[in-house]
């Protein structure tokens, strides 16, 4: 959605703001955790094709999207995951408008992008520590967490 799509969508919407706050941050959020998986496919230098497939079916299942709108979150992910300098800006947001569910759900979906070509590569497994740490999600959850994708891919 470009921007002055945005601001049309604002003030068509101004009649009940609260609702258009709902959804701004919904929004925020996707495009956040997005931006952060769309990392963890390119961290390791190889673009696999699984990784691909898997990203597109976790932010289907986890935000209750179609095709067509995971492949836009997808593309405008990626757009922000190259223009970012750091991961803080993607997990600050998903932090201040995620429970600790919500946050650990993220955390779980890094690990099955991770997982998807059956290799950890040591830069993914540092990008999930790092993401983790600063969403606040436990040293042991974060295990936890490796264990129960693994086990669910064999």
């Amino acid at each position: 959605m470009t921007l002055w799509t945005k601001i049309r969508t604002i003030v068509d919407k101004l009649g009940d703001g609260a609702e258009q706050q709902v959804d701004l941050g919904e929004e925020e959020v996707r495009l956040a955790a997005a931006a952060l998986l769309v990392h963890a496919t390119v961290v390791d230098g190889e673009v696999d094709r699984r990784e691909g497939e898997v990203l597109r079916d976790v932010l289907e299942r986890r935000f209750e999207l179609d095709h067509g709108q995971s492949g836009q979150l997808i593309k405008q992910a990626a757009q922000k995951e190259q223009e970012a300098v750091d991961l803080y800006g993607f997990t600050s947001v998903l932090t201040r408008r995620l429970d600790r569910e919500g946050r650990l759900k993220v955390v779980e979906m890094l690990w099955e992008v991770v997982v998807a070509d059956g290799v950890i590569h040591e830069f993914e497994a540092n990008l999930v520590w790092r993401a983790a740490e600063l969403l606040g999600v436990t040293s042991r959850d974060r295990v936890i967490l490796r264990k129960r994708v693994e086990n669910r891919h064999g």
